[in-house]
């Protein structure tokens, strides 16, 4: 596949669009949580294949793009990946999904709606696009943020979601004109009319770099712009906070990766300051501040922080080395997020104490919910390992002299097994009574079949990473 191509809006884009049309007035018709969520499944896997006949040049939609969108490996890799993970997080979690107000067809919607614009930011070489991405991917995050109407903190969350994201977008708007004004271009490819332009307004094309860094450091939560996330990820509905952690975080992170990828040397050595100065600060917030949580819920979204400062170790060396690793530290990540947020959504009591026996009451629940857990705390053995080798590794690919923030990472990581291991000492070692909602057996095979991909990855990481050479 050839890494740049003027033509080729990915299948992906027009059909998740489509798509999204097509959920809304199917809920005009369909009544029935089953029937909408069958609907649902059944688009998804639409979107799944019309995606992969493009991807092995069997079916394209062509549209003269202007260069504003590239098609490239690395983006439809990314999107093969995101629209899995989405289809595996509808056929766990649809039941909770329509469950949660009376507009379920609509909920679906507004998730194919955000995944139009995550497939935009695999695909975007205009900054315009860039705007265009981030604005389709979290507007309808906004409206599933407050979907609770009777909960108050639902409808907190919600606003306060607005306010911040209305805010981080008017810092990436100025970034995009301060950077036309270094450039004269909204291209982020380099041309010799942009250089000749930089010469004339030399501070511009960094400060602008610097804004666009900024917003996009708000949308993936990475400190000190993360102070939105716990209160929105603790108050909107679990089943949702699980697609905001997972497939709208790291399109937020592809988005960053295929910008500054091009773009960081423009910022000089500024550059060599600042991004890790954010990692250190996003590992500090995230992990100190998990410890001290009572709420599962809670703390998970802290750690979704956390591992926001190992995702950015991937703007270190974004060339196949650590696209490699973001790729696979997407799937890691996601598939046990998507599945710890699973076992909470059946969960009565948030709390740690409301694990307590876990094990006794629900073993299936448990033992999945331990390896979900162990993932994410990078044990040997899971996925989470190998991703998080991967990003560290790209920092050490990049320059030996950035051994020491290998090593501060490491150690923030060993802390992360303090919180993350008190789930499962309630589970296992703690006497109570967990009391939770009713367990499908589709929903346990469901559980199972991701751990064991989780394990699979984990032993073999080279299954999923070849498959970005296939």
């Amino acid at each position: 596949m050839p890494e740049r191509a003027e033509l080729g809006v990915m299948n992906a884009i027009i059909f998740s669009a489509l798509i999204g049309v097509v959920m809304m007035l199917g809920g005009i018709v369909i009544k029935s949580n089953a029937g909408i969520k069958l609907l649902a499944i059944i688009l998804l896997f639409i979107l799944l294949g019309s995606h992969l006949a493009e991807y092995y040049d069997l079916f394209n939609i062509h549209i003269q793009t202007h260069g504003m969108l590239a098609k490239s490996r690395f983006g439809m890799f990314f999107n093969t990946i995101i629209i899995s993970l989405t289809l595996l997080y509808v056929l766990l979690s649809g039941d909770e999904i329509v469950k949660v107000g009376t507009y379920g067809a609509e909920y679906f919607a507004l998730i194919f709606f955000s995944l139009c614009g995550a497939t935009i930011l695999s695909s975007y070489n205009n900054l315009l696009m860039l705007f265009l991405g981030v604005e389709i991917m979290t507007i309808p995050l906004f409206v599933l943020t407050s979907s609770e109407k009777k909960n108050l903190k639902s409808n907190e969350a919600g606003l306060k979601y607005f306010l911040m994201g209305s805010f981080s977008t008017g810092i990436l708007l100025m970034g995009i004109a301060l950077y036309y004004g270094g450039t004269g271009l909204f291209a982020i490819e380099a041309s010799k009319a942009a250089n000749e332009a930089q010469q004339a307004f030399r501070i511009l094309l960094p400060l602008g770099l610097l804004f666009i860094f900024i917003s996009l450091s708000f949308k993936v939560s990475a400190a000190p712009f993360h102070f939105w996330t716990p209160d929105v990820y603790d108050g909107a509905p679990s089943v949702f906070t699980s697609f905001m952690a997972t497939i709208v975080k790291t399109a937020g992170f592809i988005a960053f990766i295929k910008l500054f990828e091009l773009r960081s040397v423009d910022m000089g050595y500024s550059w060599k300051i600042l991004l890790p100065l954010i990692i250190i600060l996003t590992l500090l917030a995230g992990n100190i501040t998990a410890v001290f949580q009572q709420s599962v819920k809670r703390m998970l979204a802290y750690s979704s922080i956390a591992h926001a400062g190992f995702m950015l170790f991937a703007l270190y060396n974004p060339n196949d080395f650590g696209k490699q690793g973001i790729m696979l530290y997407t799937v890691a990540y996601s598939l046990a997020t998507i599945g710890t947020f699973a076992v909470l959504t059946k969960m009565k009591d948030y709390t740690y104490e409301g694990y307590n026996g876990l094990a006794k009451t629900k073993p299936v629940l448990a033992a999945t919910n331990t390896i979900f857990i162990l993932s994410l705390a990078g044990i040997p053995l899971t996925a989470g390992f190998f991703a998080k080798y991967y990003m560290l590794a790209s920092a050490l690919k990049e320059s030996t002299s950035n051994l020491w923030l290998v090593i501060v990472a490491v150690l923030f990581a060993a802390v992360s097994v303090y919180y993350y291991f008190r789930v499962i000492q309630a589970m296992y070692f703690k006497d109570g009574n967990a009391e939770t909602t009713e367990i499908k057996p589709f929903f346990k095979t469901l559980l199972i079949i991701i751990a064991a991909l989780i394990i699979v990855i984990g032993l073999m990481p080279s299954l999923l990473l070849d498959l970005f050479y296939a």
